[in-house]
């Protein structure tokens, strides 16, 4: 009786569905990814080791690897991660705290860690994913409390708290902003009020965002070079006036067909 329901159980398992709209779309974006690495990285693999194919290579080996892990984790029935969503912001935390006590500095932040010289991986990701995986847990246990302000918003809100905290530590501005998106949205999606989002935000959440800009010069710069990119053009601008470019010569090349 308990083979059978291994089974069975194993059977559903290969059996769920895959959603082919999304699968195609994730593999054509992960083709135009592999093509634009090869494009942009063959001159500079070539003068480097001989063979312009080492960075596309590498990537495209981690590509297969992820294809492989999607595959995989497609299968797994969402309902299994409502069992272990507290421990998703626990093991968010210790990753976070992690990155500080034996991460590497590099251009003054402490966000990767190096398991070999070459490979190494950075927390911030996988938190995203993470932090997900709690909310989802979390707002659907408290789902007929969120449209309070103390029981509803604020309390939910709170968990972020320390995640961003430690982030701010690396420092990783651009992933706490996204976090703290994506948990929002999660948030009103779930039930929590728009207004409250927007009372506490224009209060606090503005006010701290406008400090931590003007508290380090690199970020003001970052928008202030997003505004004006010609002002440098060969350094903080640069990367700006590339994606300008790009968008011009598209836009011709539709003219022209």
């Amino acid at each position: 009786m308990a083979k059978k329901r291994k089974e069975k159980n194993f059977s559903s398992f290969l059996n769920n569905p895959i959603d082919f709209t999304l699968l195609i779309t994730i593999l054509l974006l992960l083709s135009l990814g592999l093509i634009m690495v090869l494009s942009a990285s063959s001159p500079s693999a070539l003068a480097e080791s001989g063979d312009s194919y080492s960075y596309f290579s590498k990537q495209l080996i981690f590509a297969i690897l992820g294809i492989i892990a999607m595959l995989f984790i497609s299968k797994i029935d969402y309902r299994f991660y409502q069992k272990f969503y507290k421990h998703a912001w626990w093991i968010s935390i210790i990753l976070l705290a992690l990155v500080l006590v034996i991460g590497r500095e590099v251009n003054g932040a402490k966000r990767w860690i190096f398991v070999t010289k070459t490979l190494s991986v950075q927390p911030s990701e996988i938190v995203k994913l993470l932090m997900i995986i709690f909310y989802a847990g979390i707002l659907m246990k408290n789902r007929d409390e969120l449209g309070l302000y103390g029981k509803g918003f604020f309390k939910h809100i709170l968990f972020l708290g320390p995640i961003i905290g430690l982030l701010l530590l690396e420092p990783h501005f651009s992933s706490s902003m996204v976090i703290i998106g994506i948990c929002s949205i999660m948030m009103i999606m779930a039930g929590c009020k728009f207004s409250h989002f927007a009372s506490t935000g224009s209060i606090f959440g503005v006010p701290a965002i406008i400090g931590l800009i003007f508290l380090a010069p690199y970020r003001l710069r970052r928008v202030v070079t997003f505004l004006d990119p010609w002002k440098d053009a060969t350094d903080t601008g640069w990367q700006v006036i590339q994606s300008l470019y790009a968008i011009r010569f598209t836009e011709d090349y539709l003219e022209q067909d």
